[in-house]
C-alpha cells in the first residue's frame, strides 16, 4: 500500500478568532452562536474561537464554560484579575495560533457577518484586513470626538494610521509575529498596525448600538487609549513643548525690554500693574503644567517598557488541549442555532 509523502497532504487552513470579554453574559452566548453559525459555512478551514475573560463580575465565565464543555472550538483564558482594555486582548492575540486570526468584540458592535468578506480578502492576498466604522449609531457627540482625536493623531503621528478603525479585522500569521516582535508591554494595536504598512484591505461598516448590557469603556479608560495612542506614535508633542519654550523665552524678553524701555521714558507716568503680572504668571504656570503632563506620559510609557510584566496572569484556561483537528471532529453543539443579537 502507497502512503502519500507528508509533504503532499493538504492541511486545512486554520483561524483564530479572538473576542475580549468582561460582563457581558447578555452577549457573549448569541455571539458564539453566530460566529458558530458562520464557520460552519467554510469547511476549508479548522478554526478556534479564543474567549478571553478580564475577571467578570458576572455569569460570563460561566456561560462560555457550558458552551466550551459542548464545544471544543471554543477555548477560554480566565484572567485572575482585571488586566484592562489594553493587555488583556493582546495576550489573548499572542496564544492564537492559526494561520490567520481575527479579533472581534463581544458587544455586537463589531459585526460577525464580515467574517466572510475578512476570509474572502485574505485569500486574495491582503495580510491586514481592517473593519473601519464609516457610521455609528452611539451619541453624536461621542462620535464627533472619536472623528477628531484620530484626524489629531494622523496629524501628529509620522506613519499613515486607520481613522476610525478600532482593531476590528484579520491579522495574518505573520502580522502577528510582527506584532510579537514590538514587544511592547502597553500596546497601542492601532498604531503599531499603522506602522506595520503590510498589505491591507479595508472594510467599512455602520456601526450599530449596543443592544445588551452597557458599555465598559468610561471616561479614564478612552483618556488612557487617547493618550497612548499619541505617544505611542508621535514626538510632536515633545517639540511643540520644546517650541513652546523658545517662543514664551522669546516673548518674555521682547515684552520685557519693552516694558523697561517705556519706564526709561516715562519715568513718573508708567507703571506695570499687578493685572498684567497676574495673568502672565498664572498662563504660564498653565502651559508649564501642560506640558509636565505630557512629559510625564513619555516617562510612564519608559516605565512600563522598563518594568516588562506580564500582559496577563490566567486563572484558568479551558480546551487548549485540543489541537484544530480534535475540536473539528468533535460532537457539534445541539444548540447552535444564530441568535439575533
Amino acid at each position: 500500500m502507497m502512503v502519500a509523502p507528508e509533504d503532499s497532504i493538504v492541511r486545512s487552513k486554520r483561524i483564530s478568532i479572538v473576542t475580549p470579554a468582561y460582563n457581558e453574559e447578555g452577549n457573549i452566548q448569541a455571539l458564539y452562536l453566530a460566529v458558530h453559525a458562520i464557520m460552519q459555512r467554510y469547511p476549508q478551514y479548522v478554526y478556534e474561537h479564543i474567549f478571553i475573560d478580564n475577571h467578570s463580575t458576572d455569569s460570563t465565565v460561566a456561560i462560555l464554560k457550558q458552551i466550551a464543555e459542548k464545544d471544543r472550538h471554543v477555548k477560554i483564558i480566565v484572567n485572575a484579575r482585571n488586566f484592562g482594555h489594553i493587555r488583556s486582548p493582546i495576550h489573548a492575540l499572542f496564544q492564537a495560533t492559526g494561520d490567520a486570526v481575527i479579533g472581534i468584540a463581544s458587544d455586537f458592535q463589531e459585526p460577525p457577518d464580515l467574517i466572510p468578506q475578512m476570509l474572502e480578502a485574505w485569500e486574495e492576498g491582503y495580510q491586514m484586513v481592517l473593519c473601519v466604522k464609516r457610521s455609528s449609531e452611539e451619541h453624536g457627540l461621542m462620535y464627533w470626538l472619536r472623528k477628531k482625536y484620530y484626524q489629531t493623531v494622523e496629524r501628529l503621528s509620522s506613519v499613515e494610521t486607520i481613522q476610525n478603525y478600532t482593531g476590528f479585522g484579520l491579522y495574518d500569521r505573520k502580522v502577528v509575529d510582527i506584532v510579537r516582535s514590538f514587544n511592547d508591554p502597553y500596546p497601542y494595536f492601532r498604531g503599531i498596525i499603522a506602522e506595520i504598512s503590510l498589505p491591507k484591505k479595508l472594510l467599512y461598516f455602520d456601526q450599530p448600538v449596543r443592544k445588551r448590557g452597557i458599555t465598559k469603556n468610561n471616561w479614564y479608560s478612552l483618556y488612557d487609549i487617547a493618550l497612548l495612542g499619541i505617544v505611542s506614535t508621535s514626538k510632536v508633542p515633545l517639540r511643540i513643548a520644546t517650541i513652546s519654550g523658545f517662543l514664551g523665552a522669546a516673548i518674555s524678553f521682547v515684552v520685557g525690554s519693552v516694558y523697561l524701555l517705556l519706564k526709561f521714558i516715562f519715568w513718573q507716568r508708567f507703571t506695570v500693574g499687578v493685572a498684567p503680572m497676574l495673568i502672565g504668571m498664572f498662563f504660564m504656570f498653565s502651559v508649564e503644567c501642560v506640558f509636565l503632563g505630557l512629559l510625564g506620559e513619555y516617562v510612564g510609557a519608559i516605565y512600563t517598557r522598563v518594568q516588562q510584566r506580564p500582559y496577563a496572569i490566567e486563572q484558568e484556561r479551558i480546551n487548549f488541549q485540543y489541537g484544530f483537528q480534535e475540536a473539528d471532529q468533535a460532537e457539534p453543539p445541539t444548540t447552535a442555532q444564530p441568535a439575533d443579537p
